[in-house]
């Protein structure tokens, strides 16, 4: 469901907002005792109970068996936290954690003080902790040492990231709060507003000591974490009026970000096509976007029961976002890498990134009603059945949710179903990415553009990012662990120039530590500014754009076209005009023009002026791939006059066929022009700290599979054309030869090609003016795809892959046409040598309009 901002505002009342839906299990046992919540006191005081319930659980949750586990980690955690602090030395709070100079070990001594209040309110958490009154006062008074010490005096602090400032600490403080207000109340009274005070006054990219929604850093999933970690600190004081402002705030993460229209010029947030954005330009779905998902639904469990709770419509908001944002990158219960930004360098898998979507899922089926709340849990189901593996509960944040989802999953009730259907093509255009489905696969594409960020690289995260934006795909095979072919062990052993997809110049780039020995440039004296978090930092080092205008594409029914200009950055587009400093280093890119067209069997790829302006070597990566050294791999191929090939090595090859037998995995390459294709097969070995400094220096061994077209330095551009063929046998790569595949077109201006067996035509125009690809006529810039069905009805399907264009004109050649159906915005009329098609794309931001038309 996308909602506007003018609607949300409609929900606001005096002093609520939010949508929850009948009251549930875990507030109604927390709060049962304080009768009807309508006065602010008894609002507040069964908020913090309902956020008691949330973490800690209650005594119905945490006494099922199938919680048992999650109540006995939070013991043993806080078993191993209370150890640590009997061990603590000078300049600790925590053995091990040395404070003074470390804005992360303060922020991680404050999660563990709460690791150990938590479990003195948890149900079942054993005899020595649960309710007692000396374990809660060491920890009242370890937040005394570190207020006194390290976090009460601002003039001291906020070193390091601003993150740890603004929100963990005051998130892992105003829980701990909550967790322990009654003995806070008798044993240090004045702690409370002492460290509401602090918090406010650490919130130092706010307005006085509040939220800024014209701050940058109060946008998406920051302001969603902020604004509840205000909730609960005025409920804490009592302050109706600081719940009723972080409620109104929080609320503006819900509204679907119109690009044309922003409000306080924020671009974080979803999108209407299902995109998430955050740092302005980073696709982020599989992080802070899962963030961001699973703040709103606590703070829906937060509010449920009090009057702060109002209507239903926000609950339909979120699982909007779930069906169309979140449900396209998973895949076999794995989060796809193309919306993961620097995450992608963690050595945690994609796999427990879903299981965080999956409580955030479950709890919400709690508060959706009817069909709404079955597809949810069907969802929930189908997650779990299809995942390579074992979604593990006890991961989850809260044991109640532990509980409700041991009840989905034995519910024989509810049936297993994906929110995706089965084949499906996604252009989430907004962020420059692009998810393909069908039984068996999922491609998934990584476009950038001057909207968009090439990558994220921060904090010594993601060391070697440089290509993954330049059309850096990903296709993963059903019934294979994900874990074994992407994740860390991916960007660990294969070369940074030879992601699969992407088109690099041959050279040797330095990681931002090796450039500046610091995680980030420092450079405060210069005009533009360079500090760890300035908008200059975001812009050149971080996170930067491309200088490209042209990326997008369209889709028509589950088939989908992709288009990309290749550019270098932005950071180098400032050098040559002498913005920044002259120790910034910069790289220049290769040139390329690109097209993906996403079909049933396969994935058409072309490239057209393939080079490099600064004449050097340039290499593509038609694919590389990772399996285990111990995996059965086979690598079998046929060269173009028709002999049979086995690789390694290089050769004019018609097919190449790549089988993992341990995986039970195939995946074919057809060349469909005369090339020279380079094949490796080799052992690599590298350091999961490659990619990102705090990973274990853990060494990796992987079979690194590789498929290449190279051109020399100095080369004239070329072009390429290949189909990538996901679980092929040897049968489906010969038959090729005799179509159904055909490249129309293959130029910086034109690419286009024709499928003959789903009579669909598909074309990324990229030059102004009129071009032809078989019957279309089409008034470049665009994105098209045509496809004629039994009966004689023919639909086509554009989108402006620029985003500038007010109409798009296409001229369906032959006969004349009459419409059967269209999209608003979408003219139907003759024209001397067809139909004139003509679609009006102004502020669409890259939709796709579609006309059914027969004749």
């Amino acid at each position: 469901m996308e909602i506007t901002r003018r609607r949300l505002l409609s929900f606001l009342p005096a002093a609520g907002l939010l949508s929850t839906g009948p009251q549930r299990r875990a507030s109604a046992e927390a709060g049962a005792a304080l009768g009807p919540a309508t006065e602010p006191a008894a609002d507040q005081a069964r908020l913090l109970a309902n956020t008691v319930a949330i973490f800690a659980g209650t005594t119905e949750s945490n006494g099922r068996s199938d919680v048992a586990a999650k109540v006995a980690g939070i013991a043993q955690t806080a078993r191993t936290w209370l150890a640590a602090l009997d061990r603590a030395g000078s300049g600790e709070l925590f053995a091990g954690v040395p404070l003074g100079t470390s804005d992360s070990n303060l922020n991680a001594s404050y999660q563990h003080l709460y690791e150990i209040a938590l479990a003195t309110r948890a149900p079942g958490a054993g005899s020595d902790l649960l309710g007692s009154t000396a374990v809660q006062h060491r920890v009242i008074d370890g937040l005394v040492f570190l207020h006194e010490h390290y976090y009460g005096d601002q003039a001291g602090g906020y070193y390091g990231n601003w993150f740890n400032w603004e929100i963990g600490i005051s998130t892992h403080v105003s829980k701990t709060l909550t967790l322990l207000l009654d003995q806070v109340r008798a044993y240090r009274p004045d702690l409370l507003q002492t460290y509401v005070a602090s918090m406010d006054a650490y919130l130092r990219n706010g307005s006085n000591g509040d939220v800024d929604l014209d701050s940058r850093f109060h946008t998406g999933a920051n302001l969603a974490d902020i604004t509840t970690n205000r909730i609960l600190q005025g409920a804490l004081l009592g302050d109706d009026t600081r719940i009723a402002k972080a409620l109104r705030d929080q609320l503006t993460v819900f509204a679907t970000v119109d690009p044309y229209h922003l409000n306080h010029g924020v671009t974080d947030g979803y999108y209407a096509d299902g995109s998430f954005i955050q740092h302005a330009s980073v696709a982020y779905t599989g992080s802070y976007g899962k963030g961001l998902l699973t703040r709103v639904v606590q703070t829906l469990k937060i509010l449920d029961g009090t009057s702060y709770a109002r209507g239903d419509d926000l609950v339909a908001v979120v699982q909007g976002w779930v069906t169309n944002g979140f449900a396209p990158l998973i895949f076999e219960g794995w989060m796809m890498e193309i919306v993961k930004g620097r995450a992608v360098s963690r050595t945690t898998t994609g796999y427990a990134d879903v299981a965080v979507v999956v409580e955030a899922v479950v709890d919400l089926s709690d508060y959706a009603s009817g069909t709404d709340a079955a597809a949810l849990k069907g969802y929930v189901k189908f997650v779990r059945s299809t995942s390579r593996a074992t979604l593990n509960p006890t991961s989850f944040v809260s044991p109640v949710s532990v509980a409700r989802y041991t009840d989905i999953v034995g519910d024989d009730t509810i049936v297993a179903a994906d929110l995706n259907p089965a084949a499906r093509s996604v252009a989430f255009n907004a962020m420059d990415k692009n998810v393909h489905r069908r039984p068996g696969y999922a491609f998934a594409l990584a476009r950038s553009s001057d909207r968009i960020s090439k990558y994220e690289y921060m904090s010594g995260e993601n060391l070697m990012p440089w290509f993954q934006g330049d059309g850096a795909h990903y296709l993963y095979l059903s019934g294979q662990d994900q874990a074994q072919a992407f994740g860390i062990d991916y960007f660990t052993t294969v070369s940074p120039y030879a992601l699969a997809g992407v088109t690099a110049p041959v050279e040797q780039r330095r990681t931002i530590p090796e450039l500046y020995g610091t995680p980030y440039y420092d450079n405060p004296d210069h005009p533009l500014g360079f500090t760890s978090s300035s908008e200059s930092q975001n812009t050149y080092v971080y996170f930067p754009c491309g200088t490209n205008r042209h990326s997008g594409g369209a889709t028509l029914d589950a088939y989908g076209v992709a288009g990309l200009v290749q550019s270098s950055d932005v950071a180098f587009a400032a050098k040559q005009q002498g913005v920044l400093p002259d120790d910034f280093v910069v790289y220049r890119n290769a040139e390329a023009t690109k097209s993906w067209f996403m079909l049933d069997d396969e994935i058409v790829v072309l490239a057209a002026g393939v080079a490099d302006p600064a004449g050097r070597a340039v290499t593509t990566s038609v694919d590389t791939r990772i399996a285990a050294p111990s995996d059965q791999v086979t690598v079998t191929g046929v060269r173009r006059d028709g002999s049979t090939w086995s690789g390694p090595g290089s050769a004019d090859l018609r097919w190449l066929r790549y089988a993992n037998a341990s995986q039970g995995t195939a995946l074919g390459y057809v060349f469909l022009d005369r090339q020279d294709v380079r094949v490796d097969l080799a052992p690599v070995t590298r350091s999961r700290r490659i990619v990102r400094t705090s990973n274990p220096d853990t060494q990796v061994t992987r079979t690194v599979f590789g498929v290449s077209i190279d051109r020399p330095a100095g080369a004239a551009p070329s072009s390429l054309a290949y189909a990538l063929v996901p679980n092929a046998a040897e049968p489906r790569l010969r038959s090729y030869a005799d179509g159904p595949l055909r490249v129309l077109a293959n130029t910086t201006a034109i690419q286009a090609i024709h499928h003959g067996g789903l009579d669909l035509t598909a074309a990324n125009v990229f030059a102004l003016g009129q071009h032809q690809a078989e019957r279309l006529r089409v008034d470049g810039p665009a994105s098209v795809l045509m496809r004629t069905k039994a009966g004689r009805l023919t639909s086509v399907a554009v989108s402006d892959p620029t985003m500038d264009r007010d109409t798009i004109s296409v001229v369906v050649r032959g006969r004349t046409l009459t419409a059967v159906s269209m999209d608003d915005g979408v003219r139907v009329s003759p024209a001397d040598d067809g139909t004139l098609l003509e679609f009006d794309t102004h502020q669409a931001y890259g939709r796709s309009f579609t006309v059914t038309l027969r004749g």
